[in-house]
């Protein structure tokens, strides 16, 4: 059986410049198995399987899997499949909302303007803090050897994944930085996290904050652009009275470090949710066919 297949890169103005997606538009029928064995094969960050919704309030349902298991939530494959299905015509928005169905629940997905402006955001789901960092911790210090820190202090969120945040004091500090793996993946496997997102203010630039998330566990490699990762950190940034705008809103570059270039677009509502979003570009349309 073949199947609507499409690769995409999201958060990105142009192909190449955010982070990549695979989407299988029709899942039906396959079962747990298969779809970890398709990820696997993609060897994308995230494959995303689009289904039948569960729930009358869905546009859609959809599960997310990373080359080594499933993931109950995550920024840009939520991002992504929402662009994927709008696409397709598999769902419309009602009231400028799509409602995605995945494992943490129903999220709304905000979508503004058409075509290549077309502009997406995923609420995500209320973050939480677990853990302040202290001075003399040695697993951060571990970490962030050598690196002058910023005004707030490090923090173990829970956003539907656990990411130690930790602000730095400069761009410059951010973009040079030599991630530590072994570090890095201690901290991670310490806390049952995702790694270390370290984040810095910026002037005079066309974005507001740098990010790189550093994924330490279950393998060790850079995120190119992560919306789950900053939906905790926003979150964390508003607990702190500490966004960069008053009206809620900011943009974050993330990537270059590792050869892109991607732009997420933050904000923070009245009620204090977070909204993930920013664009997206197709780059592959075809069809897959994978029988066992």
């Amino acid at each position: 059986m073949t199947r609507p297949f499409v690769q995409l890169d999201v958060f990105a103005a142009k192909p190449g410049d955010g982070n990549p997606l695979a989407v299988v538009l029709d899942a039906t029928g396959l079962d747990d198995d298969t779809l970890q064995a398709i990820a696997r094969w993609t060897r994308l960050p995230e494959t995303t399987f689009v289904l039948p919704t569960t729930r009358a309030e869905a546009s859609y349902r959809l599960r997310i899997f990373s080359p080594r298991r499933e993931v109950p939530f995550a920024g840009h494959p939520s991002i992504g499949t929402a662009h994927a299905v709008l696409e397709a015509g598999l769902a419309t928005p009602r009231d400028g909302l799509l409602i995605q169905e995945c494992a943490v629940g129903l999220l709304p997905i905000e979508v503004r303007g058409v075509g290549h402006a077309r502009r997406l955001a995923v609420r995500a789901p209320r973050a939480r803090m677990l853990e302040i960092g202290q001075p003399d911790d040695p697993r951060l210090g571990a970490a962030l050897a050598g690196i002058t820190a910023g005004a707030l202090p490090p923090v173990l969120m829970d956003g539907g994944r656990r990411w130690w945040l930790a602000e730095l004091q400069d761009e410059a500090a951010v973009r040079g930085l030599v991630p530590r793996w072994d570090a890095v993946s201690a901290l991670a496997r310490e806390n049952d996290a995702m790694g270390l997102c370290v984040f810095a203010r910026c002037q005079g630039r066309d974005y507001d904050l740098v990010v790189r998330a550093l994924v330490g566990h279950p393998g060790q490699v850079e995120d190119a652009a992560s919306g789950a990762a900053n939906a905790t950190l926003a979150a964390w940034l508003h607990l702190s009275n500490a966004l960069p705008h008053p009206d809620g809103r900011y943009v974050v570059s993330q990537g270059r470090e590792v050869g892109h270039d991607a732009r997420l677009e933050l904000r923070v509502d009245s009620d204090g949710d977070v909204w993930s979003g920013g664009q997206v570009q197709t780059v592959v349309r075809g069809t897959l066919d994978w029988n066992d």
